[in-house]
């Protein structure tokens, strides 16, 4: 095992719960969208704010301005691992609904992947 899944889980023996090379990078785009900035002290800037979308009037303006922070933090932060074909960012009823569409750089097999948060 070489790659740890997210969330933090043990397996049936009682170690670290692995994950296969294309679950983990799903668990980094995971990270990426739902990890404020400022949230992780050795890397202030990780991260791409996607939850103060909740917050926010719902309009086109902040639903393009939100797609392109989504997709520029992917790209940065996830480009030796994917390039990011589409994403997708909707906001409503106190939850955040992102879809995007990536090629797995390792295959060249292309995913799409959903990823819904609500307030706590």
């Amino acid at each position: 095992m070489s790659e740890v899944r997210f969330p933090y889980d043990v397996d049936d023996r009682g170690r670290t719960a692995g994950a296969d090379p294309d679950r983990h990078v799903r668990d980094l785009v995971e990270q990426v969208l739902f990890t404020s900035p400022g949230e992780r002290v050795n890397r202030p800037d990780f991260g791409c704010g996607l939850m103060q979308l909740v917050f926010g009037p719902a309009d086109d303006t902040l639903a393009a301005a939100t797609q392109l922070t989504v997709t520029g933090a992917l790209q940065r932060w996830l480009g030796e691992h994917l390039e990011v074909r589409d994403t997708a960012v909707s906001a409503g009823d106190g939850s955040v609904t992102v879809t995007v569409s990536y090629l797995l750089r390792r295959t060249g097999e292309l995913t799409t992947e959903t990823f819904r948060r609500g307030l706590p």
